[in-house]
């Protein structure tokens, strides 16, 4: 196995996320799914922007997200992902390149405009998602770079691209690159509306290309449809190398060879916004993993990245993992 240019490339969808306040009584009134991810149509894409009020804009998407974050940790990552030429396709590509993250995929020059997500964020921080995906259901096979895939230590995979079937199809293409490379495979389940709706396919990845899975409580018991969690970590053990699976102000329990490992959350003074908290974990602990650090390191470096992220509105560090990590004495 040749030695790798970047530490992880990762694959998702490249959206951009507008954020703004909405309370219980709001949800109901504009019909949007609580504490979920809901897909929609450009139409409503633009109703709920126009409901968005005090909106902040910026670049998002899961994927795209726990790269950014990766170079905030100092990890040497790129991406690929499907724009439009537009706006917001303009403003996705600047924001990621100026974090230093190659962003290659060619923008579509016709079809649907840049993917957004429209997030509203209750008082307690939580998320309600309402994602148009417009460009980046265009992603395909024709999209996966080969040779970059080849040149990252770790491939990174986002659970939402599962919504369409030429992503999927470009998503094991690109764990056999990786693989044939010697390469890691990642994934993240992303949401458990995402699981309920492709727990055949993500089970299947699981078993025959990944080595480390991210997942949060609510989408490990739904990919083995059971209400047990010791159950359900057992399950995935039996399935898969390593697993980061989060649960909230809980921690997050790390599996790998012996018993499963659980890690403390780090202490947070007030949660404003949990948009991108999962992201910004698999961030810290891909960055560990690619510096062969010890499981439980990787998970600590997970939660001061979500513990940042979770403290101001956005998906997206405002300070630097690297200086976080280096404070807490996790790495120098």
């Amino acid at each position: 196995m040749s030695s790798a240019k970047y530490d992880v490339v990762g694959i998702g969808n490249a959206i951009v996320d507008v954020l703004a306040r909405g309370d219980d009584a709001f949800l109901a009134r504009h019909g949007i799914a609580k504490h979920a991810m809901s897909l929609i149509e450009e139409p409503r894409a633009h109703d709920l922007t126009a409901l968005a009020k005090d909106a902040v804009v910026t670049s998002g998407g899961s994927g795209a997200n726990t790269i950014a974050g990766l170079a905030s940790f100092g990890a040497s990552a790129a991406y690929i992902g499907k724009i439009a030429k537009d706006d917001l396709g303009h403003q996705f590509l600047g924001e990621m390149t100026a974090t230093g993250v190659p962003f290659h995929t060619r923008a579509q020059a016709e079809g649907p405009a840049t993917a957004r997500c429209i997030i509203f964020v209750n008082e307690d921080g939580s998320r309600s998602m309402n994602t148009f995906l417009g460009a980046s259901v265009l992603f395909s096979k024709a999209d996966v770079d080969a040779q970059m895939i080849r040149d990252g230590s770790i491939l990174y995979l986002e659970g939402y691209l599962f919504d369409k079937d030429e992503a999927k199809e470009a998503f094991v293409h690109a764990a056999e690159i990786a693989k044939a490379a010697g390469r890691k495979v990642a994934i993240t389940l992303s949401d458990s509306f995402c699981v309920d709706r492709h727990r055949a396919s993500f089970r299947q990845m699981v078993r025959g290309y990944v080595d480390v899975v991210f997942a949060n409580e609510a989408e490990l018991l739904s990919l083995y449809e059971t209400d047990d969690f010791g159950t359900a970590l057992s399950a995935l053990q039996s399935e898969c190398t390593v697993a980061a699976v989060t649960r909230s102000e809980k921690g997050s329990v790390v599996i790998g060879d012996g018993a499963p490992i659980a890690v403390p959350a780090e202490p947070v003074l007030k949660v404003v916004d949990t948009t991108g908290a999962g992201d910004q974990y698999a961030a810290g602990f891909l960055f560990g993993l690619a510096r062969g650090l010890p499981l439980a390191t990787c998970a600590r470096l997970g939660h001061i990245a979500a513990a940042e992220v979770i403290s101001h509105f956005g998906p997206r560090p405002e300070q630097s993992y690297k200086a976080l990590a280096e404070q807490a004495g996790v790495f120098v």
